[in-house]
């Protein structure tokens, strides 16, 4: 007997669990001693589960323990095959002849085993079951990895066609935003003629070269003239984000004072400063030579000159300072005007972008311009900054290599 027991305890720990079911498990116990059904529980805190079982029918069915037979099921000091009765009532087997013997992986019981119409020997059951123990636990992690498995293999096919959807969607996207794009740019290249047509007669007009005007109609002249130079400035900045985003923009970079640019743009919106009666000052350090691209500098101090211009009040200040190191020049716009909370401080170079308070919302914007500011200083290689706190003006300090640098990618 003992050979025997041997033989199939060998069989059992040898046997692959890839290749064997729970039925090809008893299979091998079988030949050790005779029973008629195999019955194997799982515990669960509150409930026992019929996992396996020779009988097809019963597997999965769950069956709450009741208080009188937990301890027999879950002590540790309980040998099943003394303590039997209850559990046999409790399971409502009518056969007069089984054995019961317990799941064990070092001291945890996590279920047991009932051999129906058994003629065996009793004390090689344990011997038997203590091997079962390990090979039933591997069949359940197994068939657990088995599940997961599964599981993965359908969570990645799922994530792969969510990722063909996915890219044919932003096909599609890509599609409609160059033709926004396009429409964009066409739009406001068309735009632009007639407003610099109505900005260039309202000049001649302002000159009185025709003969002179009352001062009402000069004063509407001057509102047509305002009016005119913001329209272009918006119409400028939705053509120049599309050609941004389209990479569309090169810099044509050369050597000039830095000062021109700033008195060029100053004497481009002086119109805007007088209506509101706004006083500029500049303090240029050094007037030096700067390699860049002159109309995107231009462009740049335009910008941030017109939004000084926008929210400084009548009658304010804005003071343009120009200092300079060996490699870098800082050009500072700086307003007496409404300032900007510093919660907003990143948000507005941000595309769109639109500030909550009311003052801001009284004035006319894209929200594109500082959007365009900042990319346009980063393709010089260049940084810009704000200080300013709500109710004390802002300073826009913008600053720029000197010399020739390789160009920073688009």
């Amino acid at each position: 007997m003992h050979n025997n027991l041997n033989n199939i305890t060998s069989q059992l720990l040898n046997a692959e669990i890839s290749a064997l079911s729970c039925d090809a498990f008893f299979d091998i116990v079988k030949k050790l001693f005779n029973f008629e059904n195999y019955y194997v529980y799982l515990l669960n805190y509150e409930d026992i589960q019929l996992k396996y079982s020779s009988i097809k029918a019963e597997i999965g069915k769950t069956i709450t323990i009741p208080k009188s037979i937990s301890n027999y099921l879950f002590n540790d000091t309980i040998n099943y095959t003394d303590k039997t009765s209850d559990i046999i009532k409790f399971l409502k087997y009518n056969k007069d002849n089984y054995i019961i013997s317990r799941l064990k992986i070092k001291n945890t019981i996590y279920g047991f085993i009932l051999f129906e119409d058994s003629d065996g020997i009793k004390e090689d059951i344990e011997a038997i079951t203590s091997i079962l123990s390990y090979r039933i636990k591997d069949l359940e992690l197994s068939n657990v990895f088995k599940i997961q498995q599964k599981a993965l293999k359908k969570a990645v096919e799922e994530t792969n066609n969510a990722y063909k959807t996915i890219k044919a969607q932003n096909k599609k996207i890509l599609a409609a935003d160059k033709i926004k794009n396009e429409f964009l740019a066409s739009v406001s290249h068309e735009l632009r003629t007639p407003l610099n047509a109505i900005i260039g007669f309202s000049d001649i007009l302002k000159a009185q070269v025709y003969g002179k005007l009352t001062e009402k109609q000069l004063e509407y002249i001057d509102d047509i003239q305002v009016s005119g130079i913001q329209l272009l400035g918006m119409v400028n900045e939705i053509l120049d984000i599309s050609k941004i985003e389209a990479n569309a923009i090169k810099l044509v970079k050369r050597y000039f004072e830095i000062s021109r640019p700033i008195i060029e743009t100053s004497n481009l919106l002086m119109p805007l400063l007088k209506k509101k009666n706004i006083n500029l000052e500049y303090s240029i350090q050094k007037d030096i030579d700067i390699y860049a691209d002159y109309q995107k500098i231009q462009q740049i101090l335009y910008n941030l000159l017109s939004n000084a211009i926008k929210y400084t009040n009548n009658n304010g200040n804005i003071v343009i300072t120009v200092t300079n190191s060996k490699k870098y020049i800082k050009i500072s716009v700086k307003d007496s005007g409404i300032g900007i909370d510093k919660k907003y401080h990143k948000k507005i170079f941000q595309k769109f972008a639109q500030l909550e308070e009311a003052f801001y919302k009284k004035e006319t914007s894209t929200g594109l311009g500082l959007t365009i500011t900042k990319r346009l200083i980063e393709m010089h290689g260049g940084k810009i900054k704000v200080e300013s706190e709500l109710g004390n003006g802002s300073n826009f300090i913008v600053t720029l290599p000197i010399e020739k640098i390789d160009e920073p990618q688009a």
